[in-house]
């Protein structure tokens, strides 16, 4: 046999998967000699043995990688036969790194099936985990992923689970968060003021929860609130605590089975809540679901729900089915549903260590269910919504972030500082974009230095040194001046992107398109490159370039900010542009509406706006759906829900054939179909017939850009995206006349996305 030599470099998410194991056991079936490690580039190979041989290992590499690795790409190249007869796992070597670490997922069946065995050593370990599950990006302070750089370092392993660590044919070989009852981390159970709750921790935990108490449990990320989601006065409770009225809380189930109560769940949605991610997936809601959890949703249609990830979650369920044997209750309905929310006073950061835990969820919670482990970084739950054709990321974060996107090229590493509201960052490293978790809405300190905290970690955790620095174009947001102080810091150029035009730079950076596309951006406002409040845009867009097509006619905001807050202002605003001011003060009766009428007649305090958020809450003012918003995009949710009733009765109703115009600078008019909306009778009908219309007139909108400028390609984003009324019917018109629709998938279309357009943008104009 003539023996062949190669060294093979794999990138990727190759570490903290079982990579090296598999590798390992791969070269013991094909009889090769050599080795295999980690370093700061991912995993690298010595193989020796036959051609043949040596093509079967090329091929397995990719094609029987871990469940958890992604392969991006797998080099080789030639080297000089050594006197190896077998084949050995090396440890670790660090250096610059262009490696990535994978994201957190949920427990795996194996150590599930070992988690409730009584007779296992790890029955009822509240830290089992292997290769292929548990966290990662929570537990990891640098690259390479060992032992020593996770915050499992203080948690020297047992002689039993040493050697687990240490037999590559092992599924805990190298699982770096590996451990026991006798050498890992301990739950403890405690009031808020520190006091030690005796007991089982599971146990009183579940007690507790009974009896209506609200107890913060650390999870992955940082700490859920939770609650009895059946018990109305402890949801209740919760509200008063959290100061959060209406916004809807999320739901844990112990399994798909315990869910029939409360929602309906399809096969695809199914296959997003059983998934890796343990995602938030919102589902339709039954009647018999919304009496049952009354206050988890207010007023919608839609529960969020999530399937347990930890071995915690999983053991407070198992703790309720009375600690059965084996694993096939776990398919069996169960009667516990629980809250579970982010542990934070309202708009802050996600608490994640026990101190902040004391300080900032004192009189919300009334105990803590914590534990020794270190959470490394802050990770919120993400959070889809399931489609026709796939899902949506409403929320990118726990399960999917820091994956990377892959772009169409590569350039200068980047730092772009994202949006104010929604707030992610995104670092650029050869052709690869690292979007940060969820960071929030920059409206206070505590959320800003998060987002600080954030790219410090994100810069050290990839080991990047960025060139450019890009941010929005506001200068006032809290996040262009985080960008500006980085940039003067570091003596950095920037980029300042235009809010629109990243948008749709990330949906073309998420699809590797390059070239001239339309896009269409629909959202609450941006500052526009003109100084205005931009919302609703029909851009060209090329690269770095962008031009401004058309945009809807603008509409005035009365009082300003509050006019995104109060949908009845900018009823009222429609009611004054359709010249019916005298009428805003007989047809609203809140407290100052004599006042806005005087503002719109004035112009005073009354920017203007081609908002298409607004335009959703004009509608939903004008139909008395919703009058004050006590969350973001309450009365669009409330628009769509009533919609949504009339055409799953009815079907799509007629589009109002006169209900808009294009003028002739491209300026697409709405004030006609508003115009029908407010005497209307039947509120659900007028909704579907506001989407129907609306969808019929934004397609002859992009038809008439496509037709003018020869392009046939339209990429769309921007928060209104997440209306999958809008969303599904303007792709199936678009789609009839011949125009390919890029929409976002592997990121929100709101403004979660908007770091990854500004860096795509910053990186084209470099090569410009």
């Amino acid at each position: 046999m003539s023996l062949i030599a190669r060294r093979i470099r794999v990138s990727g998410i190759v570490q903290g998967v079982g990579f090296r194991p598999f590798v390992w056991r791969l070269a013991q079936e094909l009889q090769l000699s050599g080795w295999v490690r980690n370093d700061a580039l991912g995993v690298e190979i010595a193989a020796q043995g036959s051609a043949s041989q040596m093509a079967a290992l090329l091929e397995r590499l990719r094609s029987e990688a871990p469940v958890l690795a992604r392969v991006d790409n797998v080099q080789t190249r030639e080297a000089v036969p050594a006197a190896l007869v077998t084949f050995s796992i090396l440890p670790s070597v660090t250096g610059q790194s262009s490696t990535a670490i994978g994201p957190d997922v949920a427990v795996c069946p194996d150590c599930l099936a070992e988690l409730f065995d009584p007779t296992h050593r790890r029955w009822r370990h509240a830290f089992i985990t292997c290769t292929h599950c548990g966290p990662r990006y929570t537990v990891t302070r640098a690259l390479p992923y060992d032992r020593p750089q996770t915050s499992m370092a203080p948690f020297p392993l047992c002689p039993q689970c040493e050697r687990e660590y240490l037999t590559p044919a092992d599924r805990r070989f190298h699982a770096e968060t590996t451990c026991c009852p006798q050498c890992g981390p301990q739950l403890s159970l405690s009031h808020l003021d520190g006091r030690t709750i005796e007991g089982d921790a599971i146990a009183a935990t579940l007690e507790l929860l009974r009896s209506g108490a609200i107890v913060a449990i650390k999870g992955l990320g940082g700490f859920h609130l939770a609650c009895d989601a059946r018990n109305s006065a402890a949801v209740a409770r919760l509200r008063l605590r959290k100061n959060r009225e209406a916004k809807p809380f999320a739901v844990m189930t112990a399994n798909v089975a315990s869910l029939a109560p409360y929602a309906s769940v399809a096969a695809h949605e199914r296959a997003l809540l059983e998934g890796r991610e343990r995602p938030v997936v919102l589902l339709p809601a039954t009647s018999q679901g919304v009496q049952a959890l009354e206050g988890v949703a207010p007023g919608l249609q839609n529960l969020g729900v999530m399937l347990p990830s930890t071995p915690i979650h999983f053991l407070l369920f198992h703790e309720a089915a009375g600690r059965p044997s084996g694993v096939d209750w776990l398919s069996a309905a169960q009667e516990l549903v629980l809250v579970m929310t982010s542990a934070n006073p309202g708009g802050e950061p996600i608490v994640r260590d026990t101190t902040e835990a004391r300080s900032r969820l004192a009189g919300i919670a009334d105990a803590l269910l914590d534990h020794d482990r270190d959470i490394v970084a802050r990770c919120d739950d993400s959070v889809l919504r399931p489609l026709a054709r796939g899902s949506q990321f409403i929320r990118r974060s726990r399960g999917y972030a820091p994956l990377p996107i892959r772009l169409p090229g590569s350039g200068p590493s980047v730092l772009a500082f994202g949006a104010h509201l929604k707030n992610c960052v995104c670092v650029t490293r050869g052709d690869h974009a690292f979007a940060s978790p969820h960071i929030g809405d920059l409206d206070n300190a505590a959320t800003c230095e998060f987002l600080d905290e954030t790219v410090e970690r994100l810069l050290q955790l990839l080991d990047v040194k960025p060139e450019l620095v890009a941010h929005d174009l506001h200068p006032h947001y809290d996040s262009t001046q985080a960008a500006l102080a980085f940039a003067a810091r570091y003596g950095l150029p920037t980029v300042a992107v235009q809010h629109h035009h990243a948008h749709i730079a990330a949906v073309c950076a998420e699809h590797a398109r390059r070239g001239p596309v339309l896009g269409l951006a629909l959202d609450g406002l941006g500052l526009g490159s003109d100084g205005t409040a931009w919302g609703g845009e029909l851009l060209l867009v090329d690269g770095a370039q962008f031009e401004r097509l058309g945009h809807l006619r603008t509409l005035p905001l009365p009082g300003g900010d509050k006019a995104a807050r109060e949908p009845w202002r900018m009823a009222a605003a429609v009611l004054h542009e359709l010249g019916r001011n005298a009428d805003i003060g007989k047809r609203f009766t809140q407290a100052g509406s004599s006042i806005v009428a005087q503002l719109l007649r004035q112009n005073l305090n009354c920017p203007r706006s081609s908002s298409m958020g607004r335009v959703f809450d004009a509608v939903s003012g004008l139909l008395g759906l919703c009058d004050q918003m006590d969350y973001e995009a309450q009365a669009a949710i409330f628009l769509e829900q009533a919609a949504t009733r009339h055409i799953e009765l009815h079907g799509w109703p007629k589009a109002i054939d006169s209900g808009w115009s294009i003028t002739s600078d491209g300026q697409l008019d709405l004030l006609p179909l508003l115009a029908t909306l407010d005497a209307a009778a039947d509120v659900d009908q007028a909704a579907a017939v506001f989407h129907a219309t609306l969808v019929d007139a934004l397609a002859s909108w992009v038809a008439r850009a496509a037709e003018a400028g020869g392009v046939k390609t339209l990429s769309w984003g921007g928060g209104c995206f997440l209306n999958s009324l809008l969303s599904s019917g303007l792709r199936k018109n678009l789609e009839q006349i011949g125009i390919a629709v890029l929409a976002p998938q592997r990121l929100s279309p709101g403004d979660a996305s908007i770091a990854v357009g500004q860096a795509w943008i910053a990186i084209n104009a470099k090569d410009g």
